[in-house]
């Protein structure tokens, strides 16, 4: 048995009710597993950009927080196959078949897993509005939440221009992601060597860069101001790996994160309570950048 320990970190919370009514929903029996420690359930989950087929997938702690978090629904919230990178070279080791298996398990066991292809699986697009080994591909999805908010679930990519209009040079960008990835890898490997913290390369040119800023700020904007105008209250989607919680011009805005470079999920409880998780790995080779917060602190989302 691995020694890796395994943390769940809340680093995000938004409840915009206080705890009310039980919520009416549909309760399954689920089909008998080995026993897994630290198991919670949650009303829904949220995963999306695990980029399963690409070495930067992080699928062991994927697939252990599948198997640690079970709920009554499950969105895979696109680019959960890398499509792009597996036309190229194929990459599939054994932690991405156990992934495959935890979400197969899930369906079996009675769950509701509904997926909303992206850009990187868009060869699934053709398959909306049919069922895959018992589960629902969609183009996009609406989920209402215990106390009562709709929100529209969209990976994202139709609000992304580069895309939308120069999908050569999205191709581009996606290598030169994959690169810094790599390099981020390498980075850290030495940094560990040496005994230094764990330094994000990848994450710090997201967030130091002022055209990679922008552009977030852009998307956000842009999928805000449609889920306004097609009336739901919030929206939850993936695609530019920037797991936030944030009330834009009175629309909910909740990106679910990746598994690439934070670890992260999506989670409503029964009450409605929606909160991003990161789930880490931590013990001799642990990041102190995923280090869990002290107890009481949690980030809050604008209530």
């Amino acid at each position: 048995m691995s020694k890796t320990l395994l943390w769940r970190e809340s680093i995000a919370t938004f409840d915009p009710r206080p705890a009310g009514a039980n919520p009416d929903r549909r309760r399954r029996e689920p089909i008998p597993r080995p026993f897994v420690p630290s198991h919670k359930r949650h009303r829904t989950i949220f995963v999306s950009d695990t980029h399963l087929g690409t070495r930067g997938c992080k699928a062991e702690l994927l697939a252990d927080f599948l198997a640690r978090n079970s709920c009554d629904t499950l969105f895979l919230v696109g680019d959960i196959i890398d499509g792009w990178r597996l036309k190229h070279r194929w990459f599939w080791p054994e932690a991405h078949n156990r992934v495959i298996q935890e979400i197969l398990h899930k369906v079996d066991s009675g769950t509701r897993v509904i997926y909303v292809p992206g850009n990187h699986d868009e060869a699934f697009r053709e398959y909306c509005g049919r069922f895959i080994a018992g589960i629902e591909i969609m183009r996009e999805a609406t989920h209402e939440t215990a106390d009562g908010k709709r929100f529209l679930v969209i990976h994202g990519d139709q609000f992304d221009g580069v895309i939308a209009c120069a999908k050569w040079l999205a191709h581009l960008g996606d290598w030169a992601y994959t690169m810094a990835l790599e390099l981020n890898e390498i980075c850290g490997a030495v940094r560990r060597a040496l005994g230094l913290p764990y330094w994000s390369l990848s994450a710090m040119l997201k967030q130091k860069v002022k055209n990679a800023v922008d552009y977030i700020c852009r998307f956000q904007d842009a999928v805000a101001r449609e889920t306004r105008e097609r009336g739901f209250d919030g929206v939850v989607c993936g695609h530019i790996h920037h797991a936030t919680i944030e009330e834009l011009d009175g629309i909910l805005y909740v990106n679910d994160g990746d598994w690439v470079e934070s670890c992260t999920a999506l989670v409503e409880d029964a009450a409605g309570h929606l909160e991003i998780l990161r789930w880490t790995a931590f013990g001799e080779s642990r990041d102190p950048a995923f280090a869990p917060a002290p107890v009481g602190e949690a980030v809050a989302a604008p209530a």
